[in-house]
């Protein structure tokens, strides 16, 4: 198996869970821009979705997942099931997002 699956289902249809190695989490705490929080306040007059904030919060889950894959890898995972996200307020105009799963070693039935 050469691909990483990431999921949030429990199970995997086609493959059996060899070994449960634990939970697993990534994080990134990310504050907002001065730029951003300019363009935002405009767009917040106006009424409808601030984009600027959409993408941020976008890169933010990707780059959680990306930092929650590494350590699976490094524990011996080729997947982790469950997966799920968690967000914080840390500070005024900071947050932590964090994605968790269970790491585990699948194969093929």
């Amino acid at each position: 198996m050469d691909e990483f699956i990431v999921t949030t289902l429990e199970s995997v249809p086609g493959y059996r869970i060899r070994k449960v190695l634990g939970v697993v989490s990534g994080s990134v705490v990310r504050a907002r821009s001065i730029g951003r929080d300019i363009v935002a306040g405009f767009r917040n007059l106006a009424g409808g979705e601030i984009k600027e904030y959409t993408e941020l919060m976008a890169e933010s889950r990707d780059l959680a997942i990306r930092r929650m894959v590494e350590k699976a890898r490094a524990m011996g995972a080729n997947a982790v099931l469950g997966m799920r996200f968690s967000t914080s307020a840390i500070m005024s105009g900071a947050a932590e997002v964090m994605a968790y799963g269970t790491a585990v070693v699948l194969e093929r039935e």
